[in-house]
């Protein structure tokens, strides 16, 4: 029996608004993502994971879902969704779809109803309505804070209940994006139709967005530190016990279908231990490892960190999910020419240290072959192959994250990462629409990375990717083991099967092991040795 694919495979997130626009609006869509597939095809991924693209207002790019059952009209309609599923798959192309069940947008049919129904109500008993601290209710009930910013909590004007006891919801990120109650069985039972009806459409697979927040503790306690995006959240409002009886649920779903339907988990949580509780067998079949994630450029980072999320997913029977990049970090290539480098950040303006990119990129590539040289599966986000850098510079006025709003613009938030694919050199936009418009505009620096400049040039960040990508699945190293070898202290290095893995992170050059030929590196050798800031593949003769 073959062994379910999730466990070894590359998967390539697509951030809709940013990948490539169809229609001329300045913002990607689904015809443009059906069009690109078989570039994707090309790179050699596995599997497309697509951020939301359902009917929403957009005060969160699309995590603020007010129908689940249809697409946006910014992407498309619900037959361009079928189209893409049907054609990924001919491709040989598996589509996992974003799944946001901590909160709905405020103008879900849900949240409507509860705003239209009077405190008490079953309308209301769907989201974390509340009664206010107070003499008259004036306070909010606990201390909690946003995410983005600010506090936790919104009163509403209850006409409803002819204001004696206007009430205030709990939205632990935007306030247009109020928290569900997942104690609600109407909560669950809507979820339940939501898995099913894109289940049956073909998708292959959900990537569940904070994974970790849906069960809040009893009673709402107090809860007296700051919130942020990347931080090590802990409190009252993350990772509850409770979370664990929704994912059983639907798994249970999940397995009623054949093709190896998967659930991977967003879920900061910081202790291994903790993480691979989601990856029980009957419960999610993977979780991005995000300690990995936000390492600093530091060897023995990387070897304590990657030692324990291995032995802690094994002991579940899980393999370890690896990532880099994704649509709410500053890019690797510009976190690791930071001073500090490596360690994530939600991103970077004008005003913030400047990373040099030249050698961002060199420690990138590096990154990338120690990433894809691990056993398990790996996430790269959409970009990631062309060694694109954080766009630092974006003027203010142009911000759409609300990180930059409800941080009372002290926050530049994460839109630095999300900025439109460069595809043509050339053409207006880099060939991201067909006239020139864009969301969001690129930086000078993307007209040197776009596809075109780089598919089919020797050691281009792309072709270094697509030749991991094909060596990997050669070696088997994503369905391999791991093997420490020592090689010295700047030096991490495994045996991966008969690969053996070497990055130099900051040391000096370290001379090769006899015995191997190189299979792969992401710089030129000189004299038999592995400069600073590199990885190398070599294969045993």
């Amino acid at each position: 029996m073959a062994a379910e694919w999730w466990r070894d495979a590359v998967i390539y997130q697509i951030y809709p608004r940013s990948f490539a626009d169809s229609t001329g609006d300045g913002y990607g869509d689904l015809p443009g993502i059906i069009e690109r597939l078989p570039y994707l095809r090309e790179l050699g991924v596995d599997a497309v994971w697509l951020s939301p693209f359902y009917t929403s207002p957009m005060s969160d790019g699309g995590y603020d879902v007010a129908d689940y059952f249809s697409v946006d009209p910014l992407f498309g309609d619900i037959t361009d969704a079928e189209r893409l599923i049907t054609r990924a798959h001919e491709l040989d192309i598996r589509v996992l779809v974003d799944l946001v069940p901590n909160h709905t947008s405020d103008e879900h049919k849900w949240f409507r109803q509860a705003l239209a129904s009077e405190p008490g109500s079953v309308e209301r008993a769907r989201y974390h309505f509340v009664d206010g601290l107070g003499e008259h209710g004036e306070l909010p009930p606990n201390n909690w804070k946003s995410v983005f910013g600010g506090p936790a909590w919104t009163r509403v004007d209850d006409s409803a209940g002819n204001g004696e006891r206007s009430q205030w919801y709990l939205h632990l990120f935007d306030v247009k994006q109020p928290d569900l109650n997942w104690s609600n069985n109407e909560v669950r039972e809507g979820f339940d139709e939501i898995l099913r009806f894109w289940l049956d459409k073909g998708v292959d697979g959900f990537r569940v967005d904070v994974a970790h927040a849906l069960v809040k503790e009893e009673g709402l306690p107090d809860w007296d530190e700051e919130q942020a995006m990347l931080d090590d959240l802990s409190g009252p409002m993350w990772d509850q016990d409770g979370v664990h009886d929704i994912y059983r649920r639907w798994r249970s779903i999940l397995d009623e279908y054949d093709g190896d339907r998967s659930l991977v988990a967003e879920a900061w949580v910081s202790d291994p231990e903790r993480l691979a509780l989601y990856l029980r067998p009957d419960e999610m079949h993977t979780a991005f490892n995000f300690q990995f994630l936000d390492s600093r450029w530091d060897a023995e980072e990387y070897r304590t960190k990657i030692s324990r999320t291995l032995a802690a997913d094994g002991a579940v029977g899980a393999p370890t999910t690896w990532v880099l990049n994704n649509h709410d970090v500053v890019r690797s290539v510009s976190r690791f020419g930071l001073s500090d480098p490596g360690s994530s950040h939600e991103g970077l303006g004008s005003e913030d240290e400047q990373p040099d990119n030249v050698v961002g990129l060199r420690r990138a590539r590096a990154a990338a072959l120690l990433m894809l040289g691990l056993p398990g599966s790996a996430y790269l986000y959409q970009g990631e192959e062309l060694g694109l850098p954080e766009h630092t510079t974006l003027p203010d006025e142009l911000r759409q994250d609300p990180t930059w709003f409800r941080s009372e613009f002290t926050r530049v938030g994460r839109d630095g990462c999300r900025i439109p694919m460069p595809w043509s050199a050339g053409e207006p936009a880099l060939g991201f629409s067909p006239n020139g418009a864009r969301w969001l505009p690129q930086p000078a620096e993307y007209a040197d990375l776009a596809v075109d400049q780089q598919v089919g040039v020797e050691g281009s960040t792309w072709e270094l990717y697509h030749d991991a990508l094909r060596l990997r699945g050669e070696l088997g190293l994503g369905a391999g083991s791991l093997d420490w070898v020592q090689a010295g202290e700047h030096v991490v290095a495994f045996d991966n099967g008969r690969v053996r893995v070497m990055t130099n992170v900051l040391g000096t050059p370290v001379p090769l092991p006899e015995g191997y030929s190189v299979a792969l590196s992401s710089t030129e050798l000189d004299g038999g040795t592995l400069p600073t800031d590199a990885s190398v593949w070599l294969v045993a003769e």
